[in-house]
């Protein structure tokens, strides 16, 4: 099992060494596409292991379990789409002088690199050592934001920076207070900080020294998550990165950074009760809903409306989290993987038309229906997912959501985040038909769609329709994972 999880790790690591120093050419960019297929490859023989298992792996710095190996399931699918589509967009890239041999050869680099920090931090036993790799993702997105080193993209890498360190020191100190916690109830020093640990001796932490940490690291790594407070950098960074790492910091970054919420969660509600966290994740997740949605009805971008959508969904993900049920939970981790994939599809989908029109402004982008086909389908297909229409899977995940809302008496919170996913609903189909069904000016410029993008759109449609129909085994895995998320 230890061989598989350092696979997962290391194939990522040595694409970006040869990244770095071979710089891009299609032999390394291929080796990143199989550095993506070796952690989806090890996330599958690592979920048929699991049968009927807690955990596969626990020990030392690597811990792996049901949530591990859905959250690596996730990177795997959005990763490889994305790298798939990111060598025909670098070729653009560098055919039309957007960038330059040497941006090019920190794209290679990094986004292995950024992968590879990713399934650390869904792998790793350590509050700390997750700490350490969420901190790396920072590191090595900020530069993929800047990768056109145009005004607005520098901009946008110092907002995302600033921002995302004051969430991550954040985090750090409430890491640093759930480590006084867990020494004052008896925990080794070397191993305070380990999942295990931790989890045995919840029972026994100071509730109030807890709610410190817990409320520290909420805050801390929702700002990672897009979620309020600490949300203005996604819109800025998403619009400025490339394609397909605004598909990868969407699909993947924002929900593995609220995996580690949803790690602390059992041992936050066995220290305080489930009340004290339940009551913060509503209030973050509602008021992100709400900011979210009202940014939509008025967004004139087509990737900023993409970041806001993650911000509206990332919203509702913290409220089904806050229900604290097994089906909320297990409807919610659907929910990532469904969300993952649709937003992935629609952001790659925006990389020709920005090609073509050199700009995401709306209004720049119309009567895409009569000028492409391959595009007007993935469109209409990504919106349908995100807006939960059957039968894609976010249809059955936000019906879930609903019932466990309910369960857990939390209808009035459900029929708040009913009004404002409507709202949401009708910015996305206003801003889509006008993208779709717009008048096409004279002279608009001709939509190309490289090869590699076109073959990894079609796999991604193909994958939400599959999903929607049925999760199949991954029904067990979410079920599994969201035993170990709710308080025991």
């Amino acid at each position: 099992m230890t061989a598989l999880v350092l696979a997962a790790i290391l194939t990522p690591v040595v694409a970006a060494i040869v990244g770095a120093l071979a710089g891009w050419r299609r032999s390394t960019a291929v080796f990143t596409v199989v550095s993506t297929l070796a952690v989806l490859g090890c996330a599958a023989a690592l979920g048929v292991r699991l049968h009927g298992r807690d955990h596969v792996l626990a020990e030392g710095l690597l811990r792996v379990d049901a949530l591990s190996v859905t959250m690596l399931t996730v990177i795997g699918v959005v990763a490889t789409l994305a790298t798939v589509a990111g060598v025909g967009y670098i070729d653009a890239e560098l055919a039309h002088g957007h960038t330059d041999a040497r941006a090019a050869r920190g794209y290679a680099g990094l986004v292995p690199a950024f992968l590879a920090a990713m399934v650390t931090a869904v792998c790793a036993n350590n509050i700390g050592v997750i700490w350490v790799a969420v901190e790396a993702t920072t590191v090595a997105t900020a530069f993929l934001v800047g990768h056109r080193r145009t005004r607005t993209a520098l901009e946008a890498t110092w907002k995302y920076v600033v921002i995302c360190s004051v969430g991550i020191v954040v985090a750090f100190l409430g890491t640093i207070v759930l480590y006084f916690a867990a020494r004052h109830a008896g925990a080794a020093s070397e191993q305070a900080l380990d999942l295990d640990v931790l989890l045995t001796h919840a029972a026994h932490l100071d509730p109030h020294v807890t709610r410190l940490a817990g409320g520290l690291l909420l805050i801390g790594y929702g700002a990672k998550a897009g979620l309020v407070p600490f949300h203005t950098w996604l819109a800025d960074a998403h619009s400025q990165a490339p394609v397909p790492v605004s598909a990868l910091m969407s699909g993947v970054l924002l929900a593995v950074a609220f995996s580690v919420v949803l790690r602390i969660k059992p041992i936050i509600d066995a220290a305080t009760g489930t009340t004290y966290l339940r009551t913060g994740l509503l209030i973050i997740g509602l008021s992100t809903l709400l900011i979210a949605a009202l940014l939509l009805t008025v967004t004139r971008d087509v990737k900023r409306l993409l970041a806001y959508s993650s911000m509206e969904n990332m919203g509702l993900i913290a409220v089904a989290a806050a229900g604290g049920t097994g089906l909320a939970v297990a409807a919610l981790l659907l929910h990532v993987l469904a969300h993952g994939i649709g937003k992935t599809v629609l952001f790659l989908s925006t990389g020709p038309l920005q090609a073509a029109h050199d700009s995401t402004a709306i209004a720049a982008i119309t009567g895409v229906a009569a000028r492409s086909r391959l595009l007007a389908t993935t469109v209409t297909v990504g919106v349908a997912v995100l807006v939960g229409l059957p039968p894609f899977a976010m249809f059955a995940s936000e019906l879930a959501i609903a019932r466990s809302l309910t369960d857990a008496r939390l209808a009035w919170a459900l029929g708040i985040a009913l009004v404002l996913i409507a709202v949401a609903f009708a910015a996305l189909v206003r801003n889509t038909s006008r993208i779709l069904l717009g008048g096409t000016a004279a002279g608009a410029p001709a939509i190309v769609v490289p090869a590699t993008t076109t073959a990894a759109l079609v796999v991604g449609v193909v994958v939400s329709v599959v999903l929607g129909v049925t999760a199949g085994p991954l029904t067990d895995l979410f079920t599994n994972s969201a035993g170990q998320v709710i308080a025991r």
